[in-house]
C-alpha cells in the first residue's frame, strides 16, 4: 500500500517526510482496520512531515493526525465491517501509524462514528481542527458563556481552527470579532460570520497593563504569548478564554489580577488526548447545531499524490482555512 512516511535522515537527524509502499502487516496494533478514505492536514503535520518541529515521537511514522475511513476488519463488537470511523488526535501520526496511507489500524478506544448527517468529507474538512474548535465552544459554554453575555473575539482568525470557530460561534448567535494581521483577508472572515476584525497591527501588545478595559465575554486563543495575555487583560468580569495554541509563543507573562479581581478563567484546550464521552458529545454536536456552515468556503482538497507541498504552504504562512486529502474516497 501506498503510505507517506516520516523518517529522520541520517545525516541531519531531522525528521523527513517520503512516499513508501509498505505491507499492511506493517501496520500497528488495534482491534480496527480501516480502508482510508480521507485525511486533512493540519500545522501540526507540516511540523513533522517538514521538521520543523519535533513532533515525531517514534520513527518511522506514517503520517497524519487525523482520518475517516471504512471499517474492514473489527475485533471489537462496537464495530463492524462497512462502519465508517473517524479517528483523530491520541498517537495517531505521532506515535502510531497515521492518515496517510491507503490503509490503517488503530485501537477501537480512539475510534468515533461517523455521526448521522455527517460525510467522509466532512469529518476531514473538520478534522483536529474543527475539533478543536467544537471543544472550546462546548468548554466554553460548560463555563457559563452564552451570546447574550458579550463579544468572542478569535485569533489566528484565517487558520483552520480560527475560521472554523468564528463560523460556528457566529451560527449559535455570538457576536464574533476576528482578530488577525492578515486584514486582507477582511472579506473572507465576514463571510465565515465575523461581526468585525480587529487588525493585530493596531494593538500595542507591549504596552498591555495587568488589566485593560473589558472587551469579551469570550476568546478562543490560537498564538499564545502577548495576545493571550492582552485577552486575560480585555475580558469581561467571569469571562473565559479558551487557550488552543501556541503559534505565536509558548510563554505567557500575565498577571493575577485578572483572574481574582474579575474572576476571569482560563480554559485549557487538550484535542490531542480529550477521552469519552466528551470526545464523542463534541462529534455528535459537530454533526448538528455545531456543524459549521462554511465548510466549502474554508476547504480545499488534494489528492493524495499532490501532498507534498502542502506542508511547505503552511509553514510558510500561506496556508488559509482548511486542506483535505483525498486518499481513497
Amino acid at each position: 500500500m501506498k503510505a507517506y512516511l516520516i523518517d529522520k535522515d541520517a545525516a541531519s537527524g531531522k525528521a523527513r517526510g517520503r512516499w513508501a509502499e509498505l505491507d499492511p502487516q506493517q501496520l500497528d496494533a488495534g482491534e480496527l482496520t480501516l480502508r482510508v478514505l480521507y485525511s486533512s492536514v493540519n500545522y501540526k503535520d507540516a511540523l513533522a512531515a517538514t521538521g520543523a518541529g519535533k513532533i515525531i515521537r517514534r520513527f518511522p511514522c506514517v503520517g497524519g493526525i487525523d482520518m475517516v475511513g471504512e471499517v474492514t476488519e473489527s475485533l471489537d463488537p462496537t464495530f463492524k465491517p462497512g462502519d465508517k470511523v473517524i479517528a483523530t488526535s491520541f498517537d495517531i501520526g505521532v506515535a502510531h501509524h497515521g492518515g496517510y496511507a491507503e490503509q490503517a489500524r488503530v485501537p477501537a478506544a480512539w475510534a468515533v462514528p461517523l455521526p448521522p448527517g455527517m460525510t467522509p468529507f466532512e469529518a476531514m474538512a473538520l478534522g483536529t481542527a474543527g475539533f478543536t474548535a467544537g471543544l472550546a465552544v462546548v468548554r466554553m459554554e460548560d463555563n457559563g458563556l452564552t451570546p447574550g453575555k458579550g463579544p468572542v473575539v478569535v485569533s489566528g482568525a484565517t487558520g483552520g481552527v480560527g475560521s472554523l470557530a468564528i463560523n460556528m460561534l457566529s451560527r449559535l448567535g455570538y457576536e464574533v470579532v476576528a482578530l488577525t494581521r492578515k486584514s486582507q483577508e477582511a472579506d473572507y472572515l465576514k463571510r465565515l460570520g465575523a461581526a468585525r476584525i480587529q487588525p493585530l497591527d493596531e494593538l500595542k501588545l507591549d504596552q498591555t497593563r495587568p488589566m485593560e478595559a473589558g472587551q469579551w465575554a469570550g476568546a478562543v486563543d490560537n498564538v499564545g504569548g502577548a495576545v493571550l495575555h492582552w485577552m486575560l487583560a480585555t475580558m469581561h468580569q467571569a469571562g473565559c478564554v479558551a487557550s488552543i495554541g501556541n503559534a505565536a509563543s509558548v510563554e505567557l507573562h500575565t498577571s493575577v489580577f485578572p483572574f481574582i479581581l474579575r474572576g476571569v478563567s482560563l480554559l485549557g484546550i487538550d484535542s490531542g488526548y480529550m477521552g469519552f464521552p466528551t470526545r464523542a458529545k463534541v462529534w455528535q454536536r459537530l454533526g448538528t447545531d455545531l456543524k459549521p456552515t462554511c465548510l466549502e468556503q474554508v476547504t480545499r482538497t488534494v489528492d493524495f499524490a499532490d501532498l507534498p507541498p502542502v506542508f511547505d504552504d503552511l509553514i510558510a504562512g500561506r496556508g488559509k482555512g482548511r486542506c483535505v486529502v483525498r486518499i481513497g474516497g
